[in-house]
């Protein structure tokens, strides 16, 4: 706030002794601390009253603007949340439904091959002495 160095904080401890004298000079600066530290105590108490009201100013904007939010969204969909949506405001969690397969396009070599409906089984497995367990095929 003030930049004082130590060469004018010297001179002010100079001129003080010679001033007040060293007699009175414990007091006096005694008496410069406490108003020094009323003085901090009265711009600290205004500081936080301006925060404060700052504070309150952004809470009042923020509520005004969930409001205007509220209400537009109100506005859009009048009936509340989709039909499907649960009581807790989620929704369920999506249906497991198997993809339905590709179909190959018409002139294709694939839809020219007949459809084997006979289900694919997969190779026997081999009794191999040099396999570990774990090893694959």
């Amino acid at each position: 706030m003030f930049d004082i160095g130590a060469a004018e904080l010297l001179v002010i401890v100079i001129v003080a002794v010679i001033v007040i004298g060293p007699k009175d000079l414990p007091l006096a600066m005694r008496t410069a601390g406490r108003w020094i530290g009323k003085m901090r105590k009265i711009s600290s108490h205004f500081r936080s009253g301006i925060d404060t009201m700052v504070r309150e100013a952004e809470l009042e904007d923020m509520e005004k603007k969930w409001k205007e939010q509220n209400a537009r969204i109100m506005r859009e969909h009048p009936q509340g949340g989709p039909k499907e949506m649960e009581p807790t405001g989620a929704y369920p969690p999506p249906a497991q439904t198997p993809a339905p397969a590709p179909v190959p396009a018409e002139g294709s070599a694939e839809s020219a091959k007949p459809v084997d409906s006979a289900p694919v089984s997969a190779p026997a497995p081999t009794t191999d002495s040099t396999m570990k367990p774990g090893d694959q095929t």
